[in-house]
C-alpha cells in the first residue's frame, strides 16, 4: 500500500496527468455512443459514397475536396468494416488527438498548468468540438493537423510545421487558414529567423502541390495536374452560394457570434453543430479581455486573437464578397482560440481567490469558477449526443 500511495502521490504531480485524464474521459464517451445513429449522419452521406467508391476503384466522387481526408475514412472502412464503427473511428482517434495538441500549444504560449488545464476542459466539453470529431466528416482531420502546425511554430520547428499545414489542407481546403495566425504571430511577436520562416511557408504550399498528386494517385491510379486539380476545387466549392442554393441551416459569418445557432445533424440521437452556450456567451468578452492582456504583453492572448482572426473574422468579408454559403459549424476550428481567454481569464479568477481565500472577493471568484465549470459540463451534457445514455433505443 505505501508503494502505491508513492505511486499516486507521483502521478498527482505527473503535468500530463489531467489532460490525459481528459483525453481518456472523451475517447470512452467517443466509443461508447460511435455506433449511434446506425445511419449516415448529415454529410457522411457524401463521404462515405465517396469512401465506397474509392474502395470499388472508381475514384472520388467530390471533386471538390482534397483527397487526404477521404483516404482516412476509406481506410476506417477497410479495418473495421463499412459499418458505423468503421466510418467514425479515425474522426474519433484525431478528435481525442486534437485535445492533447491543444494542450501543448496553451503550454507552448507560456500558459501555467492551471490555466492550460481550465482551457483544455472548456475545448473537450465543447458540443461543437465533441459533434464535429464524433463524425465521419473533413473538419475533424484538418484542426488537428492545424494544431500541430501551431504546435510545431511555437517550438521554433517551421519546416516541419509548413509540411503540417500542407496535411491540413490537403483533408479540407479550408486548412489553409492554419496560415493566417502564424503568420500575424510572427509579424507581431517574433520576427525571428525570417529566411527560415519565409522557406516553411514556401514549403506549405510545395508540400501541398507535390502531395495533392500522389494521393490523388492512390484514389485513381492516375498522376493528375495538381494546378488543375485545385482550379476545379475552388470553382466547384464556390459555386454553392446564398444566390443559386438553400439550406436551412445556413447563415452568415457574423451570426454565429451574436445569436445562439443551432444546426441538426441527426435527431435521435442528437447530433447538434451549436456552440456550447456556456462559451458562446462569452465569445465577445473572451476577445475584449485578450485585447486587454495583450496591451498588458502577454503572447498567449497575441497568439489566440491572430487566432481568432485568421479562422474566424476572415470569414466575414469572405462572405460579403463570394457570397458563399455557410454554416456555424465553420466556427469549429476557431473554438480553441476562445478557450485559451476563458481558460485565462478563470485561472486569474483562481489567483484571486488564493491570494485571499477567506475574503469575500476570493470566495466570489472561486465560487463562479465553479459555478461556470460545472454549468459547462451540464450544457455539454444536454446539447452533446451523450444524452443517449438515457434515451437511447434498445
Amino acid at each position: 500500500m505505501e508503494t502505491v500511495r508513492r505511486w499516486l502521490k507521483r502521478a498527482g504531480r505527473w503535468e500530463y496527468l489531467w489532460p490525459c485524464l481528459l483525453v481518456l474521459v472523451t475517447l470512452a464517451v467517443h466509443l461508447s455512443i460511435i455506433m449511434w445513429p446506425a445511419q449516415p449522419v448529415l454529410d457522411e452521406l457524401y463521404y462515405l459514397d465517396d469512401a465506397r467508391s474509392i474502395i470499388a476503384g472508381n475514384g472520388t466522387l467530390r471533386a471538390e475536396h482534397p483527397p487526404l481526408a477521404k483516404l482516412i475514412i476509406t481506410s476506417g472502412i477497410l479495418s473495421f468494416g463499412d459499418n458505423p464503427f468503421g466510418w467514425r473511428f479515425f474522426s474519433v482517434i484525431f478528435g481525442t488527438a486534437s485535445i492533447m495538441l491543444f494542450y501543448l500549444v496553451c503550454r507552448r504560449l507560456g500558459m501555467s498548468p492551471r490555466a492550460s488545464s481550465l482551457a483544455t476542459f472548456l475545448l473537450a466539453l465543447e458540443n461543437l468540438s465533441f459533434v464535429m470529431s464524433s463524425v465521419a466528416m473533413l473538419d475533424v482531420y484538418s484542426l488537428t493537423f492545424m494544431l500541430a502546425s501551431f504546435w510545431l511554430y511555437l517550438k521554433g520547428q517551421y519546416l516541419p510545421s509548413g509540411v503540417s499545414i500542407a496535411l491540413a489542407m490537403l483533408t479540407k481546403l479550408t486548412g489553409v487558414l492554419a496560415v493566417a495566425p502564424i503568420l500575424l504571430h510572427w509579424l507581431l511577436a517574433r520576427r525571428a529567423q525570417p529566411v527560415k520562416f519565409a522557406l516553411s511557408m514556401l514549403v506549405a504550399y510545395a508540400s501541398f502541390f507535390l502531395l495533392l498528386p500522389l494521393f490523388e494517385f492512390v484514389i485513381s491510379g492516375k498522376f493528375l495536374n495538381p494546378l488543375q486539380q485545385l482550379a476545379q476545387a475552388l470553382s466547384l466549392s464556390g459555386a454553392v452560394t446564398f444566390a443559386n442554393a438553400t439550406h436551412p441551416a445556413a447563415t452568415r459569418p457574423w451570426d454565429w457570434v451574436l445569436r445562439p445557432e443551432i444546426m441538426f445533424f441527426w435527431y435521435e440521437p442528437h447530433y447538434i453543430a451549436a456552440i456550447s452556450f456556456t462559451l458562446w456567451a462569452l465569445i465577445i468578452p473572451a476577445v475584449l479581455y485578450m485585447s486587454f492582456r495583450v496591451a498588458r504583453g502577454n503572447d498567449a492572448c497575441l497568439f489566440a486573437l491572430s487566432w481568432f482572426a485568421g479562422t474566424y473574422l476572415v470569414w466575414i468579408p469572405a462572405s460579403l464578397i463570394t457570397n458563399r454559403m455557410s454554416y456555424v459549424y465553420y466556427f469549429y476550428p476557431t473554438v480553441g482560440a476562445v478557450a485559451i481567454g476563458l481558460g485565462l481569464g478563470l485561472s486569474r479568477l483562481i489567483d484571486v481567490w488564493m491570494a485571499r481565500p477567506e475574503g469575500k472577493r476570493g470566495r466570489v471568484a472561486i465560487s463562479g469558477v465553479v459555478a461556470f465549470l460545472v454549468l459547462h459540463a451540464s450544457v455539454f451534457a444536454i446539447l452533446s449526443p451523450l444524452s443517449t445514455w438515457w434515451s437511447a433505443p434498445y
